[in-house]
């Protein structure tokens, strides 16, 4: 049996939470960090912002959501114009949440959404280098790609160690991988894949001493761990609030430094380009429901009040940390990454029986989880292993890890 220490010191926690997500009775869920778990708390409240939107479309979109309906009517004295344009003040929820100011942030479908437009808005020509992880999320290196070629710049590799050992082995990383060329550095918050928090003020300061700016890929960020966006030191930030904020599906962020706000713009540009306002071009890009957006304040209202946000994370971290050194232990794999750079997510090399590492039997491996265990959890290949990420969320507890590892065992 894995034993985990102190495991009745948040009883509230585990199984008991199911209560409050939609999940499918019986089935172990070890995968919130890949598209999320709406809380059903959340999904009420987006259902009433969708009713409230039906019953009058026009005023709610054109007059109340943004702010180009406040200012096309100067001169109005209903109420509607006294009040802030409803997807500011849901910014502003959100990004004080962020440790930031909604002037600074604003609303798109994902990260990759956000990571796009930067992408887009940044002057780079032939010979221009982009910095880029390893270990960095496969959308956000094909983006990468498709603007260096687009450009005639080039994307230059940061080899990022894994397994990990020491933070400070991740900022040398960078040190050396930056080039006179180097005009963007990519840089993750939390790496999607192989679960790692990295040391991103030390990763941005490294940039910044040479005059490279920063873009943040945080997909795994808000709500897994404490974020303050304008401590970093990073010119921009791209984030989802649907993994661990608890917002619905289509619910991302973007933040900009004061000084890029300028020249930052939508991949889709329509009537909000016009007036000259950085925000109003990224809320309004054309016709699209808005519930996600405007429901990612009861998001942090359900992290608050029903859970508390620092006994959350305290759960969700200590589950992770300790399973993953009990499965270390119990399938005899090395485990070196120190607690610092693990939040609620953790990447474990399976045991060695179970076929080559590669991309086939991962995903082979990770159907045979799902459909003859009930088990969703994401399996990877990297390097001369094959991996398991835990993506541990409230409504998880040490059985739904022994479950996965009695399953991993019978697997032959």
């Amino acid at each position: 049996m894995l034993q985990t220490q102190d495991s009745a010191a948040l009883p509230r926690f585990g199984r008991a939470m199911l209560e409050h997500f939609p999940l499918e009775p019986g089935s172990v869920y070890l995968n919130h960090g890949t598209v999320g778990v709406t809380p059903l708390a959340v999904m009420s409240a987006r259902t009433a912002l969708l009713e409230e939107i039906e019953r009058h479309p026009a005023r709610v979109m054109i007059r109340e959501l943004m702010r180009c309906g406040t200012l096309m009517r100067p001169n109005t004295s209903s109420a509607a114009a006294t009040q802030p344009p409803r997807l500011r003040a849901a910014a502003e929820r959100v990004a004080a949440f962020l440790g930031a100011t909604g002037e600074g942030l604003v609303f798109v479908d994902n990260a990759s959404s956000g990571v796009n437009a930067v992408l887009r808005s940044v002057e780079l020509g032939p010979g221009d280098e982009i910095l880029i992880p390893d270990l960095a999320y496969g959308g956000v290196v094909r983006a990468a790609a498709f603007i260096a070629r687009e450009r005639g710049a080039t994307i230059s590799t940061l080899a990022l160690p894994f397994p990990a050992h020491d933070p400070v082995e991740v900022v040398r990383a960078v040190e050396r991988a930056l080039t006179p060329r180097t005009r963007l550095a990519i840089l993750d918050h939390i790496t999607s894949e192989t679960a790692l928090v990295l040391p991103l003020a030390e990763m941005a300061a490294a940039c910044r001493a040479r005059g490279v700016p920063v873009l943040v890929d945080g997909a795994h960020a808000p709500g897994a761990i404490d974020v303050n966006i304008e401590s970093l030191g990073v010119d921009w930030y791209a984030a989802n609030l649907h993994k661990w904020a608890f917002a619905p599906r289509g619910c991302g962020v973007l933040w900009a430094a004061p000084e890029r706000r300028e020249r930052l713009h939508p991949a889709v540009i329509s009537w909000g380009v016009t007036n000259d306002d950085w925000l109003q071009e990224f809320d309004w890009t054309g016709t699209r429901d808005p519930s996600p957006w405007l429901a990612a304040p009861a998001g942090l209202d359900f992290m608050r009040d029903v859970l508390g946000v620092a006994a959350m994370r305290e759960h969700n971290h200590r589950l992770a940390w300790q399973s993953a050194q009990l499965l270390a232990r119990r399938w005899g794999r090395p485990w070196t990454t120190p607690e610092s750079m693990v939040g609620c997510m953790v990447t474990v090399p399976l045991p060695e029986h179970l076929g080559p590492a590669d991309a086939t039997t991962a995903q082979q491996l990770r159907d045979a989880l799902l459909f003859e265990h009930g088990i969703e959890v994401p399996v990877i290949a990297l390097g001369r292993a094959l991996w398991v990420r835990l993506s541990l969320q409230v409504y998880n507890d040490q059985s739904d890890v022994e479950r996965l590892a009695e399953a991993i065992d019978a697997i032959r």
